[in-house]
């Protein structure tokens, strides 16, 4: 199971509920703020939203101890765990409402001993606590759900990528799904596309009847590319072993194994009939082949056997062996076009990790860095520009740079610390009750990977990103604000 748009779909349906408690949340840092620098924050208002914080988290560890056994989950049972531990995440991040204000105010505190742009940074800040507290909460919720989100798709991309069966001998064309009176056509659209490669063909019974291979010695295999046994011609046989030099006989089966084990013979149980009577049998010779790639084990029976049978056959793929020709992505599209809907064509490139979550995640940082950037908007240092540029030195335009790179830094800082620290607890107790199995065929869970490089890289770099953001925005607002204090002198 490959992580697709729809798993996408239900991660971001999903995040509707935590965002709704995300926006309470922008609204409580404003509400919660003091009016000025000078004010502390209300000790109340830390605790409440430690409260419910530690409510929220309550809830997600426990939906995600619910969901952590590999047995297979009721619908409902799925929803009501999805539902809580989504409603805990929300929980967590309303309770970081009051806590940008509180960052700002220990920011005020070190701030004396930093450099003066920083520091009046700092000040200005402070002063609009409640809009700076707002914007900063806002960075802190985008960052949090792209945290949230990385770690969900990680580890959801381990658990597809360790249980992933291929169709296919690696970098084998396959085309399949069409009927038998298209299958001359579909043959003749391949070679026109592909001139003197050579194709193998595997069959089927034209109508339902039983037809079953076995052989002593010949452990079945998990999830193997052909299940049982597979009908075919030469070509076949070399594709499924994977050297040309595979000896071939019409009447003889190949066992194709990737052990050393010893078959004489290979019993066939059959019915042409398709009265659901006694099944008939019979033995054929058979001899052992080595195959390159240990999921092609089957048992192969010619075709030539089948048909003496009784048994009406009909082309079910026509394959391309990858050991005599390479499809590149070009030449698939170029075939899917000419054979349109007629048949379905499929090359086996490994597991490929899809990356339809980055858009989102990325929307999410680029919210958290404009977030960042909002706070230095608007009047500067209580509506006196001037004051703030004649404090920073010279007010000369890389002055107040440096002051806008400070105060954009600074705030992003304080929103990626409050997002990474909700979002990494998200991410990681959300994951289980999303790769609970609802069905028998699900694999159980391996070890999630939690992707700290990348979300170090999150919490480093965005403010780096925001400070450089900051002070080249910050070249025109440092014009304005110097006419208008030459104008104040």
């Amino acid at each position: 199971m490959i992580f697709d748009p729809s798993v996408l779909l239900r991660i971001s349906l999903a995040m509707a509920i935590p965002g709704v408690f995300a926006y309470i949340s922008v609204m409580v840092a404003a509400l919660t703020a003091p009016g000025n620098r000078h004010v502390r924050i209300r000790r109340r208002y830390l605790a409440g939203g430690l409260f419910v914080s530690f409510i929220g988290v309550g809830m997600m560890a426990f939906g995600a101890w619910s969901a952590r056994e590999d047995s297979r989950y009721d619908n409902v049972v799925l929803i009501g765990l999805m539902l809580m531990t989504l409603i805990g995440g929300g929980l967590l991040l309303l309770g970081f409402g009051p806590f940008a204000s509180w960052l700002l105010e220990i920011l005020g505190r070190c701030a004396e001993r930093l450099p003066l742009p920083v520091r009046l940074a700092v000040r200005d800040l402070a002063s609009r606590r409640a809009t700076t507290a707002a914007a900063i909460t806002m960075t802190a919720m985008a960052t949090s759900f792209g945290i949230a989100l990385t770690i969900v798709a990680v580890g959801m991309t381990t658990q597809d990528r360790a249980y992933y069966s291929p169709s296919a001998r690696p970098g084998a064309l396959v085309v399949k799904y069409f009927s038998a009176e298209q299958a001359g056509a579909v043959r003749a659209a391949i070679q026109k596309e592909l001139p003197g490669v050579p194709i193998a063909q595997s069959e089927s019974p034209r109508e339902y009847r039983h037809f079953g291979a076995s052989a002593e010695n010949l452990d079945p295999l998990e999830e193997p590319v052909y299940p049982h046994e597979v009908i075919g011609d030469e070509a076949l046989l070399r594709y499924i072993t994977g050297d040309q030099s595979t000896p071939y006989d019409e009447g003889q089966a190949v066992v194709v194994v990737n052990a050393d084990v010893k078959v004489d013979s290979v019993e066939i149980d059959y019915d042409v009939t398709g009265n659901n009577g006694p099944l008939a049998s019979k033995t054929i010779p058979a001899i052992v082949a080595r195959t390159v790639d240990p999921n092609m084990q089957t048992i192969f029976v010619p075709t030539k056997v089948v048909r003496d049978l009784g048994y009406r056959l009909e082309p079910e793929e026509l394959i391309v062996d990858p050991s005599l020709r390479r499809i590149s992505a070009s030449e698939q599209e170029r075939l899917d076009s000419r054979l349109g809907d007629v048949a379905e064509t499929y090359v086996e490139r490994g597991f490929q990790a899809s990356i339809s979550w980055l858009p989102v995640a990325a929307a999410t940082l680029l919210i958290a860095l404009y977030g960042a950037l909002t706070t230095g908007y608007g009047k500067t240092t209580n509506a006196r520009p001037g004051r703030v540029l004649r404090r920073a030195g010279d007010g000369s335009t890389a002055t107040f740079r440096w002051f806008g790179a400070s105060r954009a830094g600074l705030s992003a800082a304080c929103g990626t610390v409050l997002g990474a620290v909700a979002g990494c607890p998200i991410g990681m107790l959300l994951i289980w009750p999303l790769t609970a199995p609802a069905i028998w065929e699900d694999p159980p869970r391996v070890p999630f990977e939690t992707p700290w490089l990348t979300i170090a890289a999150v919490v480093v770099g965005l403010p780096v990103l925001a400070a450089a953001l900051g002070g080249f925005l910050a070249r025109e607002q440092a014009d304005s604000d110097l006419s208008v204090s030459r104008r104040a002198a």
